[in-house]
Formats: structure tokens, C-alpha cells, sequence
């Protein structure tokens, strides 16, 4: 393994695991209110579009980074819409 790759996957635990918690917090309490949906759909989408990149490119650390980032985003979105406190 050259030192890019171990430094991209470093990288990539680093990144998606910071999305571990807010997806932990906001799965128990449903608490999306503090949250912006239009941020969290930006996001969303360009995760996707760097995991695709990253599939058309081969780059397997930018691969799993942006697949597993992706899962917490989306779940994060999912929340934020089914939970939204109407006005």
C-alpha cells in the first residue's frame, strides 16, 4: 500500500467518522430541528457526486469515504424531512 492510499484512508476514517455521531444523536432523539435541510441536501449531493468520482477514477479511499458519508447524510436527511416540526 503506497503512503497516498494509507494517507487518503486515514483521511477517510477521519471525515466519515466525524458523521457518526450526528447520525447516532439524531437517530435516538429525531431531533433534526437545530439542523439545515438545505445544507444537508447540498452535502448529500456532492457526496454522491465525489463517490462517483471516485468510482470512475478508481480511488478506492475516496470511494469508501464518500459511500459510508453518504449512508449517514442520507439518514441524517431522512430524519430532517420525516421530522420537521411544521409551523
Amino acid at each position: 500500500m503506497t503512503f497516498s492510499t494509507i494517507l487518503g484512508f486515514t483521511a477517510a476514517v477521519l471525515t466519515t467518522g466525524s458523521f457518526l455521531p450526528q447520525a447516532i444523536k439524531t437517530i435516538r432523539t429525531k431531533d433534526t430541528q437545530s439542523i439545515s435541510l438545505f445544507m444537508y441536501l447540498l452535502f448529500s449531493t456532492g457526496t454522491l457526486l465525489w463517490l462517483l468520482f471516485g468510482i470512475f477514477s478508481n480511488n478506492m479511499p475516496i470511494i469508501v469515504a464518500n459511500a459510508i458519508t453518504l449512508v449517514f447524510a442520507v439518514i441524517i436527511l431522512v430524519y430532517k424531512i420525516k421530522y420537521r416540526k411544521k409551523d
